[in-house]
């Protein structure tokens, strides 16, 4: 009797390795086309591959998320909010970042037109944003608001975009370096004595650096804070590490923030990195959290033109070969990962989702 119960439970646990899978996420954005009918047909299509929930970007519309969140609901898929946070434009021009050189992202954003950031002290800031997801975690098919550009912009940009945007970054730089607001140097004077705008190299500073960290996940938590109240959720996109490039990089500590779940962008080529680099990172990020009790989901970035990958010279569209998934999806997992989230399902070919179905398994 012992031995065929043994039996039987070695049997057991032989089938539940053949058919466990690795919960997958995917980020999407909304497109005009969009309905509740050709939403779920994609997410019924996604769930095939191992899909559990999708990050869909429709902005603070309302009325858009209502509808893809309903359709995820249809399809049994668990449903985030994906929200570009500090990226606003038409509000008060006071309520922007101040870069080292004076100049406000209202109107002189660095790299690109949209990077119009906005200053994560200031009080009218917090609390607009607090009321906007407050108001929105209200939709009643929404498990999760996500928090997406929830950080300063980039002041050292990834080491892979500095050719696309004729960089050479040994520091920290100037034009995307924020906030230098007068409410931001006032209240940094204050607290450490220091007027950073007389300090010749500010990136030596580290309780400036410690400043604008604190800054971010002060917002972070008031955030979730109200979300919570609201009986849902808060995850959030965020640079890989933290400590090896998060902090850095864009003044994200988010191993201290109060969240239900983080997708960190371990996105291997833009740190010009293999595919293994994603569960070496990734068991950073799951040590970083000290023992906290939040999921770790590693963002993978997929190569949809992935054959001809060698000449594609932009990272921003290159990405993970059908060849590499595996590795990734591993390397993640082996390293505390709960699951992974694929940027983006559009970009999955046929050979990309045959290679994450063995992956997963």
């Amino acid at each position: 009797m012992i031995k065929r119960f043994f039996a039987l439970c070695v049997l057991f646990s032989a089938v539940l390795s053949l058919t466990a899978k690795v919960p997958v996420y995917v980020w999407q954005t909304w497109n005009n086309n969009n309905t509740e009918q050709s939403l779920r047909k994609e997410y019924k299509q996604w769930k095939k591959h191992g899909v559990v929930g999708v990050c869909v970007n429709a902005g603070m519309d309302a009325a858009k998320i209502a509808v893809a969140a309903k359709a995820a609901h249809r399809e049994g898929l668990e449903f985030h909010a994906w929200i570009p946070t500090m990226l606003q434009e038409g509000l008060d021009p006071s309520w922007y970042t101040v870069n080292r050189l004076g100049q406000s992202a209202h109107d002189h954003p660095a790299y690109v037109d949209y990077y119009k950031t906005l200053d994560p002290r200031n009080p009218n800031v917090r609390k607009w944003l607090v009321d906007k997801f407050s108001e929105l975690s209200k939709i009643p098919d929404l498990d999760y608001i996500q928090l997406d550009y929830i950080r300063y912009a980039d002041v050292i940009l990834a080491k892979g975009l500095w050719s696309k945007y004729g960089l050479t970054m040994n520091g920290e730089y100037a034009n995307a370096d924020y906030c230098y607001c007068d409410d931001c140097v006032k209240a940094f004077k204050e607290l450490s004595g220091i007027d950073i705008r007389k300090v010749t190299d500010p990136s030596k500073i580290k309780e400036w650096a410690q400043f604008r960290q604190d800054a971010v996940t002060d917002l972070v938590n008031m955030i979730v804070e109200a979300v919570h109240k609201n009986g849902k959720k808060v995850s959030a996109d965020v640079f890989p590490g933290p400590r090896s490039h998060a902090i850095w990089m864009v003044r994200q500590e988010w191993n201290k923030w109060n969240l239900d779940a983080v997708f960190p962008m371990n996105y291997n080529d833009f740190y010009m990195e293999p595919a293994s680099w994603a569960g070496q990172v990734t068991a950073e990020e799951v040590q970083s959290l000290g023992g906290k009790q939040t999921p770790v989901y590693s963002g993978l970035f997929i190569c949809k033109d992935w054959q001809n990958k060698a000449s594609v010279i932009d990272p921003e569209n290159s990405g993970l070969l059908p060849s590499e998934i595996g590795e990734a999806v591993k390397g993640s997992m082996q390293a505390g990962a709960a699951g992974v989230c694929l940027f983006t399902p559009y970009s999955m070919t046929a050979e990309h989702w045959k290679a994450l179905d063995e992956a997963i398994k």
